[in-house]
């Protein structure tokens, strides 16, 4: 366990883990000036939509286009968060508009906010002081499929069986 937090392994698909290449990790964010030189060379209309995530086990974000897949934008590697996150310009600076913890690549529970929230802050990028779309993952006891639970029903969607109401997606944990 990190001192941020749960350190989340990728429970994907292989076949996505076997995109990831040396050297092809999301840019790594450490203020504002980071943020605004990868935006700057991002196209406009990418640049409107949220972005893939990550934070790193070093506690750093990194960021990469939103169709890229979080276990690539992490090299591979571990994470402390994962999700999806978008920017808007304030009084000169950015902020954070929206961000959530949605990969189903890493399936981070809700709490691996305090990472987010801690890197953005190390980065002197304002923030909401949670996930504004926060994503529930449980894996079903019964049938071993993994769920997304919605307002609190916290039941598996493929067999009806009641989910844990602790994180238990990684079942090498």
């Amino acid at each position: 366990m990190d001192v941020l937090g749960r350190a989340y392994r990728h429970v994907g698909p292989a076949d996505v883990r076997s995109l990831v290449r040396p050297g092809g990790e999301g840019w790594r964010v450490r203020s504002q000036t980071d943020l605004d030189q990868w935006l700057a060379a991002r196209p406009a209309e990418e640049a409107r939509e949220p972005f893939t995530f990550v934070v790193d086990t070093a506690g750093a974000l990194r960021l990469a286009p939103r169709r890229s897949e979080h276990v690539v934008c992490a090299g591979g590697a571990a994470v402390l968060s994962a999700g999806e996150i978008g920017f808007r310009r304030e009084s000169g600076r950015w902020v954070v508009d929206e961000v959530s913890n949605q990969s189903t690549g890493y399936c981070p529970d809700v709490t691996s906010w305090r990472a987010v929230a801690e890197a953005l802050d190390l980065a002197g990028i304002a923030r909401p002081s949670g996930f504004t779309h926060a994503v529930v993952f449980r894996r079903c006891l019964s049938c071993a499929q993994l769920n997304v639970v919605r307002e609190q029903d916290f039941v598996c969607v493929f067999c009806d069986e009641v989910l844990p109401p602790e994180w238990n997606v990684d079942p090498g944990r």
